[in-house]
């Protein structure tokens, strides 16, 4: 019997892997870097293990110090999560040989089915060897790993041996392998995937199917169980080849095989030795906790004969700390509260207070709801986001709920191309044209001094807000009492303090809850950033300067670039790393660069000044 298990991962995963541990009576061991040691999963856990250093490389994907951890520990097992060493073959042989009990496949499986590369060949599909305009558009492609981490499409082939470099490097930081292949590039197919379960006594279960298909960076941001509108013939052939591809490796534990999926016909991508990030809408359909079925199986249990059936619906959206509107910009600071709706489950590996830092990715939580449709199941959920208490940096909530609601996710008719085409229509401004009243009101009775308002005559009031992501707008607002009462724009006001104000228009009540963080305001759904009356003139730039869009780390600068170098529009000048992943700085005009204020290492926040170009 397992009595100790040290979760080789952070945040959401890790959180989740110690709540099953903690349920079934198992002592839990977390690992963390120096800028986690203050982190939910290493408070959750009964003993932490310091990783000295902050990147990745330095801490979570060093194998020989994640097991001397567990064996400084007393830990007699390890749960790689997802991500980091979960698909390292030579970690879990390394957990194996130290005497532990690895909570995983066979490091033979790893081996063979980790590698994208070798897997398609497993199951008789060869990646590119070379690309000719004939083949185009291809998908660039790590082959350790996931996530949507060193993937780039590529629609020309003067832009593939980038495509291969930025691919490489990514790929290399966030899993420690460099490796990447080529493929074709399924134009309007859906992503598709089954989950397995498989125990050492012969026994292969298919969980039935997941639809992962609204991505963004090839990384996926809202996954439903099971699959919408797939016939019945496509179902059994996706578990048959999931089946098979688990069995022609003696597979055991929980994996996935992924498909794209076009009409009729499935394409096999790869298959995930691990657990994912999305397992649970399948936990909610088949009433199951696959922590503690990988926790059973690493023991030795065997699996009834046939799963348990199928029921309802679910459908999860992933939280992200960035700005859809600002090309996914990762977003960085405290988060102050994060609750959701009763009935709603949320995954999440922060907590009240935490700090969102540059090291690792941006996922905040996971939102699921489950309902005997998926209609009942959408709708559950948007609303829910909707009305989650989520106070901190800019977030994804809005394109969520609106992705939940547009027609096309709601019919099922949903590929991977949903974003290209609907992005702009999904981040385009709808704030409530009454939030920053509602912020200015609350604020107002704070300050008061009696606690309440004054029934007299007074000079109209005037506030100004920002609306959060857009800096250029804002809000004004004016407010004054009267004999009557207060007045604002036109908007009967019927009640107001600190936190909560009531405003009629036309005839119809809005309550709005106002919750306020120094000048970060929050009324409901809306984020505010309370302005000084008259403003401080901002800094200025030269023009064709670049400022840097996010807080992240300069990872290069591009080959003989230097002050006075030419450049052409859209040309890549840098690269920053920002939250596991790599973003271009290119040149806003042709001309020539005079000035470069960053090199490779240098840490930026935003707006921090990187190059100047001088048009020509």
């Amino acid at each position: 019997m397992i009595t100790s298990v040290l979760v080789a991962n952070r945040g959401e995963i890790a959180c989740r892997v110690v709540r099953t541990c903690r349920r079934l009576g198992i002592r839990t061991v977390a690992v963390h870097s120096d800028p986690d040691a203050h982190a939910l999963h290493a408070r959750a856990a009964d003993t932490a293990v310091r990783l000295p250093g902050a990147a990745p490389a330095e801490t979570y994907l060093r194998g020989e110090a994640v097991v001397k951890a567990a064996l400084a520990a007393g830990a007699d097992a390890v749960h790689p999560g997802y991500g980091f060493l979960s698909e390292n073959p030579a970690f879990a042989r390394a957990v194996l040989d130290a005497g532990l009990v690895w909570i995983g496949p066979p490091p033979e499986a790893i081996e063979a089915m980790a590698s994208k590369t070798r897997a398609k060949e497993l199951m008789g599909v060869a990646p590119l060897r070379e690309v000719t305009e004939a083949d185009l558009p291809v998908l660039v492609k790590a082959a350790a790993g996931g996530g949507g981490r060193g993937m780039r499409v590529v629609r020309r082939l003067d832009e593939l041996e980038a495509a291969l470099e930025g691919a490489r490097a990514e790929a290399a930081s966030a899993f420690g392998d460099g490796e990447v292949f080529v493929e074709p590039y399924v134009e309007g197919g859906r992503h598709v995937e089954v989950q397995v379960l498989a125990d050492t006594h012969g026994t292969v279960w298919a969980l039935g199917t997941r639809d992962c298909s609204l991505q963004r960076r090839h990384q996926k941001v809202i996954e439903e169980a099971p699959a919408p509108g797939l016939s019945a013939r496509l179902t059994r052939e996706l578990h048959g080849l999931a089946v098979r591809a688990a069995r022609a490796v003696s597979y055991t534990g929980a994996g996935t095989v992924e498909f794209l999926v076009a009409g009729e016909k499935a394409h096999f991508l790869e298959m995930n030795t691990r657990l994912q990030v999305e397992h649970p809408v399948t936990e909610e359909v088949f009433g199951l906790d696959l922590v503690a079925e990988q926790i059973r199986i690493a023991e030795g249990h065997a699996l009834p004969a046939d799963p348990p059936p199928a029921r309802g619906h679910a459908v999860e959206a992933r939280l992200y700390a960035e700005d859809p509107a600002r090309d996914w910009a990762p977003q960085t600071g405290r988060l102050h509260r994060l609750a959701v709706p009763d009935g709603i489950r949320l995954d999440t590996g922060f907590a009240d207070g935490d700090d969102i830092t540059v090291h690792y990715d941006p996922l905040l939580a996971k939102a699921v709801a489950h309902a005997p449709t998926r209609a009942e199941a959408v709708r559950t959920l948007a609303t829910a986001l909707e009305r989650a208490a989520l106070h901190g940096p800019v977030t994804n909530r809005d394109l969520l709920v609106r992705s939940l609601r547009h027609p096309e996710f709601a019919s099922g008719r949903m590929d991977t191309g949903f974003y290209d085409r609907h992005l702009p229509e999904l981040t385009a401004p709808a704030p409530d044209p009454h939030a920053p009243l509602a912020a200015a009101l609350a604020d107002a009775h704070d300050r008061s001094r009696f606690g309440g308002w004054r029934n007299l005559p007074s000079q109209p009031q005037v506030k100004r807000y920002a609306l959060a992501g857009r800096d250029h707008e804002v809000r004004e607002v004016r407010y004054h009492h009267t004999r009557q009462g207060l007045t604002a724009d036109g908007v009967r006001v019927v009640s107001a303090d600190a936190r909560l104000v009531v405003l009629e228009v036309d005839g119809v009540r809005h309550r709005y809850e106002v919750a306020r963080y120094g000048d970060e305001i929050h009324v409901n759904s809306t984020r505010l950033t309370a302005l000084p009356r008259f403003p401080d003139p901002a800094p200025e730039h030269a023009p064709g300067s670049l400022l840097a869009p996010m807080p992240g780390t300069v990872v290069r600068v591009a080959d003989g670039l230097a002050e006075g170098t030419a450049v052409r529009a859209g040309q890549p000048l840098l690269w920053l790393e920002a939250m596991k992943m790599q973003h271009r700085i290119t040149a806003p005009a042709t001309g020539t660069l005079t000035a470069l204020h960053v090199a490779p290492g240098r840490q930026v926040e935003p707006g921090t000044l990187l190059a100047v170009v001088e048009e020509t």
